[in-house]
């Protein structure tokens, strides 16, 4: 992997792990139009959802210090209760991530075709959420397991896990500030679950890509993820996300008729 693909990659990452668009389809995309073969080495997508992860801490950094300012009280109080809810969202996609991780890393085969029709999934959630209630409502520990199921199917390339969490939450009748702020807090567990097993398991020791472009990667991935999750926030608080649907709808489109074409 040369430099520029990389800063290319990293920023397509940054900005669509937070738009509800699918990071793991567009960077599966974008290595079909540069040209980069197929690999069993997952090290750059683990390295730059890392860095997507930095972003979320730095822009929800005043939630998750008042968070920690609350478990460490140790009661049960509204951090904890958060806190738990989290947690009860990451086991649906832990489950998937322990027992089912080969299968999920062969979907990661520039396979267009997958993720075209993925495109499509997710546009069409998004689309769903014209119809959601306007109740307004908190995030319950039910609907974070729901929530946390869509997170799961997610795995797949071209199901964004932004849009889905989202668009699920709001078709739950979650309040549009808050299920947006819970969807983006909520991936903390499974990314960094997934970078430490991966440093654990010696993924990155072993990696084929070299340091450079893994560094060049993962900041244009943090640097273009703290501006989409600026954004997506305002976005999502508007009521905006048919945009999406419309934009997942063509580019899966386009996908699927130039894997028959091409």
């Amino acid at each position: 992997m040369s430099l520029l693909e990389a800063l290319i990659l990293g920023i397509i990452q940054g900005l669509t792990e937070f738009l509800p668009v699918s990071s793991s389809g567009h960077l599966e995309l974008g290595k079909v139009l540069l040209g980069i073969e197929p690999s069993s080495d997952v090290t750059f997508t683990v390295v730059v959802h890392g860095a997507t992860v930095l972003s979320t801490i730095v822009v929800f950094y005043k939630d998750i210090q008042n968070l920690f300012k609350g478990a460490f009280e140790f009661k049960w109080n509204t951090s904890t209760d958060y806190i738990f809810k989290i947690c009860l969202s990451a086991i649906p996609v832990v489950i998937i991530g322990l027992l089912f991780k080969e299968q999920i890393e062969g979907f990661f085969n520039n396979n267009v075709l997958l993720v075209g029709c993925m495109l499509l999934v997710t546009g069409s959630l998004l689309a769903f959420t014209h119809y959601s209630p306007k109740s307004g409502g908190e995030v319950s520990k039910t609907k974070a397991i729901i929530i946390g199921i869509a997170q799961a199917i997610a795995v797949m390339p071209g199901i964004s896990r932004s849009g889905a969490t989202i668009a699920v939450g709001l078709l739950l009748g979650v309040d549009k500030t808050k299920i947006a702020r819970f969807s983006f807090l909520m991936v903390l567990i499974p990314i960094i679950g997934a970078n430490a097993k991966d440093i654990l398991d010696g993924g990155m020791a072993n990696s084929s890509i070299g340091a450079l472009p893994l560094i060049i990667g993962f900041i244009a991935a943090f640097g273009s993820g703290v501006l989409a999750c600026k954004w997506m926030i305002a976005i999502v608080t508007r009521g905006k996300l048919i945009h999406f649907a419309i934009y997942c709808f063509i580019v899966g489109i386009a996908a699927i008729v130039g894997h028959y074409t091409v």
